[in-house]
């Protein structure tokens, strides 16, 4: 395909991105329970990318936002052992928090002999994007620690499922495109 029809797909992404950053502000359940308008709009561009990492299918997409969730989940299942393990820390180091690591790690991991929950990349990307929450974030005093988990989880996930529409629509326009441009070339 020459440049001169392969720039109109660069330009159709440009234009879903820049579609992302306008829209998010006004995406329900993500603004006021995580501090602001379009502060979630990085968990939509991962999940984004991440429906490219499952191989630009709907399969692989529904696979991330369980992966997502299961991060989220790990993530709660962190916080919480870590708590639990307090005991362990030091002063300088919070072995009760690495502990709770390693042992949820290894079910996580764990997860890849489990068709359906096998996407482990999607695990550590909802769990990273959920500890970056929870420590940005502050809990609101009127709330409880399980109804902050919920409160920040679910802004998290509209975002990645908002992210992943958005890579499904990439998908789909380039292959329509393409094929376009090659019935008109033969």
């Amino acid at each position: 395909m020459p440049f001169r029809k392969f720039i109109i797909i660069p330009l159709f992404i440009a234009f879903q991105a820049f579609l992302l950053m306008a829209l998010t502000p006004f995406i329900p359940l993500t603004s006021k329970a995580v501090g602001g308008p379009g502060l979630l709009t990085w968990i939509s561009f991962q999940a984004w990318a991440m429906y490219f990492l499952g191989g630009c299918n709907l399969k692989m997409g529904a696979k991330s936002v369980v992966g997502y969730l299961g991060g989220i989940i790990a993530s709660v299942a962190i916080f919480e052992l870590g708590a639990a393990l307090s005991g362990l820390n030091c002063p300088t180091t919070p072995w009760g928090l690495y502990l709770a690591v390693f042992i949820v790690v290894i079910f996580v991991i764990s997860l890849q002999k489990v068709p359906g929950l096998d996407f482990i990349p999607s695990y550590f990307i909802g769990a990273g994007a959920y500890f970056a929450l929870m420590t940005y974030l502050k809990k609101p005093a009127d709330l409880s620690q399980y109804a902050w988990y919920v409160q920040a989880a679910i802004p998290e996930m509209v975002a990645c499922v908002v992210g992943l529409c958005f890579g499904w629509v990439t998908v789909a326009f380039q292959t329509w495109y393409e094929a376009r441009v090659k019935t008109a070339a033969a």
